[in-house]
């Protein structure tokens, strides 16, 4: 009987660098380094350098690292921040929290990231910035976006959560804004322990306030300039990421290979794929495909003892906790249709390649 292949398989991976992360973990320990710390401040420095950014720090999960963006930028109340309705919605909460308005945006067609052509006409003089999401693994087109931002005086900001070492035109993504958002949640291709984030950005001055706003607003102890909150990075969450970005480039290539078997072996014409420009280069944190009928492959898949994923069900603009910004079906149909039909393929580094021949051998006898 054939194994089951999950979208996802973290124990794997674990097993593959449980030695490095025992040593790792018990140096946290013997010296208490539990919050914040020299293991964090390691980590922050060695993933600069992966990006190719000057700064980095380290907190405590990707969503307070897009907050903390917003918060760095001084956007507040009344505000606007453009995004795309085709994402996590942690993406917007970061507008909520600053009491700024999310103003949505449909997703390309074919590249299924933000679409960059329908970004002038929603610009008001309310409008402060753009996040653009790297989704799936894959850049978004940041030099329009760069072009919008410089012509209308908007602040660009990366949502890097799922595209760890993608590039565009190049260079590593992350340093392209005025300030980037990194998730380190357990799934990501660079993952925690436990729930972990990073916000990076060439601008010095964003970072030292975020520093002092992670520490409850304190620069130093008892002392409080700001209001702030408790969202420092733990010292286990920085050792775990110091091993695993040892190995990243490896992982990184994996679902490289894996996503070109899928893209070269897939010769069923039910099945489209994401449309990946040539000057970019995807590091497949999904391998999303799109099938009219979408239960009728899963259940398929499911018999055959396949288990892909749904990212996401229902685009953020038709979510109940925006309804107060009165969407309708109907309002951004390129993203509308990639929740209806949309299923991501099993994609982890540790995946083994009879596995993946099996998979499109299913998919292509659907």
């Amino acid at each position: 009987m054939q194994k089951k292949i999950p979208f996802l398989d973290l124990k794997e991976q674990y097993l593959s660098i449980k030695d490095e992360v025992n040593v790792a973990v018990s140096k946290v320990f013997e010296q208490t380094a539990f919050s914040s710390g020299q293991f964090v401040t390691e980590f922050e420095n060695n993933f600069a350098k992966y990006i190719a950014v000057e700064n980095v720090v380290g907190v405590n999960n990707g969503t307070s690292a897009l907050h903390l963006c917003l918060l760095a930028l001084g956007i507040k109340e009344g505000d606007e921040i453009i995004i795309p309705t085709n994402t996590f919605i942690a993406t917007a909460w970061a507008s909520c929290y600053v009491n700024a308005k999310p103003v949505f945006v449909d997703c390309d067609s074919q590249t299924w990231n933000i679409d960059v052509s329908a970004i002038e006409k929603i610009i008001t003089s309310k409008t402060k910035a753009i996040i653009g999401v790297h989704l799936y693994g894959q850049p978004c087109d940041i030099d329009t976006l760069k072009k919008t931002c410089d012509k209308h005086k908007l602040f660009l900001i990366e949502d890097c959560a799922q595209s760890h070492g993608a590039k565009y035109n190049g260079k590593t993504v992350g340093g392209f804004g005025d300030i980037s958002a990194f998730s380190f949640y357990p799934g990501k291709n660079l993952g925690a322990f436990g729930e972990a984030g990073a916000v990076v950005s060439n601008n010095k001055k964003f970072i030292d306030k975020i520093r002092i706003l992670i520490n409850q607003g304190s620069e130093k102890k008892y002392y409080h300039d700001l209001i702030g909150y408790n969202m420092r990075m733990d010292g286990l969450q920085g050792a775990v990421l110091n091993v695993k970005l040892n190995h990243i480039l490896k992982w990184t290539k994996r679902r490289q290979e894996i996503a070109a078997l899928y893209k070269s072996k897939i010769k069923n014409k039910k099945i489209k794929f994401q449309n990946h420009p040539e000057n970019i280069e995807s590091v497949f944190h999904l391998f999303v495909i799109t099938v009219e009928k979408r239960e009728d492959l899963m259940a398929y898949l499911n018999e055959k003892n396949i288990f892909p994923g749904i990212h996401y069900p229902v685009p953020i603009h038709l979510q109940k906790a925006f309804a107060n910004l009165h969407h309708k079906k109907g309002d951004f149909p390129h993203a509308e249709y990639l929740s209806e039909n949309c299923l991501s393929l099993p994609m982890f580094p540790e995946l083994k390649n009879e596995d993946v021949e099996y998979v499109i051998e299913q998919l292509n006898n659907y």
